[in-house]
């Protein structure tokens, strides 16, 4: 699963992370639907913004949801999910950008793929996505050719770039690619109205991630001599900040001049979560929900006011009291944790459920629910600065310009 929009649960409430759910299960079942089981490993957390946006600006009714049955990925479980054109056309798109990043691969040599059979192998995958992503493209107005022209002007572009030239013309073919696709979203839902502001909105989300995936590769590329965009032009970390900075306020002011019917999750998704993943790529962000051995805001593994802290009256102190044991569980063997943790794997528990741990027996959160905010504990129940967001809006602090 790739993708820079990765929302916190924590952040988004029930009913949002519901909704936010059915659109990324929607995606998975109309790649199953129209191009086969295999296509599903393309399903990534940016692809389904395209149906989002197509849903948010149409009257919800109950054809645009179907529950689905049990699923793996779901710990087994039922849920709604998202189906019609929205979800068919992220399909097509989520098809052709993963054609281009399988073809990037190849040409870095990545890994496995610079083995020659296994490279040739790949390049035969990513063909075949291009033209299953063109069919339904195709069938639903939107024609792909222009996001494969993006993606073939990446390499040229790319190989005459260096020091002094600017960002942004590395990530144009980037830009112009998810301009077309937000804006065919306003194509679907009869509101030709929508087309300009969303592909503004579009070109800046790809700047953003591409810009976003630069930095999160730069120490890798770099270590590997792998091409990366902000050394080659020797853009600077405090100018890459800049301009991500830059992409999520235009987008937030891309986003008013559209007309929307819901745009709650649209709201939540393009305008916090966007600043999300840029303080978590610049890691200038830490989850207060996620275990540590530091008391929030202290540095000190003991928070303030403990009584079992070193010093006078701490256990490091004459006649201070010891800390209490924790309680003791059963612990697993090994044979019995492992047969345990198989089949917690097999039913995908371990990664959208709540478990209990195969050897500590401690209850344990699965990697979808691990969130990566940062202020969690101090979210509000709803936007003062914005009626956009509705009751289940969390934000870092009401920091919205919107």
């Amino acid at each position: 699963m790739f993708g820079i929009v990765r929302p916190c649960s924590h952040r988004l409430g029930d009913a949002l992370k519901t909704e936010w759910m059915a659109h990324l299960c929607g995606l998975c079942l109309a790649l199953r639907a129209d191009h086969g089981q295999f296509a599903r490993i393309v399903t990534n957390y940016d692809g389904l913004i395209v149906s989002v946006l197509t849903e948010a600006q149409t009257q919800r009714t109950p054809a645009q949801r179907r529950t689905a049955g049990p699923c793996p990925l779901r710990a087994m479980r039922t849920a709604p999910v998202a189906r019609g054109e929205g979800a068919r056309l992220a399909a097509a798109v989520s098809l052709v950008l993963a054609s281009a990043k399988v073809r990037d691969h190849v040409a870095d040599r990545d890994g496995v793929l610079a083995r020659r059979p296994v490279a040739a192998a790949a390049r035969r995958v990513a063909a075949g996505w291009d033209r299953a992503g063109a069919r339904s493209g195709a069938a639903l107005g939107f024609d792909t050719a222009v996001l494969v022209d993006a993606v073939d002007r990446q390499t040229g572009i790319e190989a005459l770039a260096g020091p002094g030239t600017s960002l942004l013309t590395v990530t144009e073919p980037t830009e112009t690619a998810t301009a077309e696709a937000f804006a065919h979203t306003a194509v679907l839902a009869g509101r030709p109205q929508n087309k300009e502001p969303l592909a503004e909105a579009g070109r800046l989300f790809g700047r953003l991630a591409h810009l976003l995936d630069a930095v999160e590769d730069k120490e890798a590329d770099d270590a590997s001599g792998a091409w990366n965009p902000l050394t080659a032009t020797g853009t600077s970390h405090a100018e890459a900040r800049r301009l991500a900075d830059d992409a999520v306020h235009g987008i937030r002011l891309a986003l008013r001049d559209a007309d929307f019917v819901d745009d709650k999750l649209v709201h939540v998704l393009l305008a916090h979560e966007l600043r999300n993943s840029v303080d978590r790529s610049f890691g200038t962000t830490t989850c207060s929900h996620q275990p540590g051995p530091y008391a929030p805001g202290t540095g000190s593994p003991y928070g303030p006011g403990n009584p079992y802290a070193p010093g006078p009256g701490g256990p490091g102190g004459p006649g201070g009291p010891l800390p209490p044991e924790p309680p003791r569980r059963d612990r697993r063997g090994l044979i019995a944790g492992c047969l345990v943790w198989a089949g917690l794997a097999c039913t995908c528990q371990m990664c959208c459920g709540t478990f209990e741990d195969p050897w500590s027996r401690e209850r344990r959160e699965g990697l979808c629910n691990q969130c990566d905010c940062s202020n969690c504990g101090d979210c509000c129940s709803c936007c003062d600065c914005c009626s956009n967001c509705g009751d289940s809006c969390c934000c870092d602090g009401c920091g919205c310009d919107c």
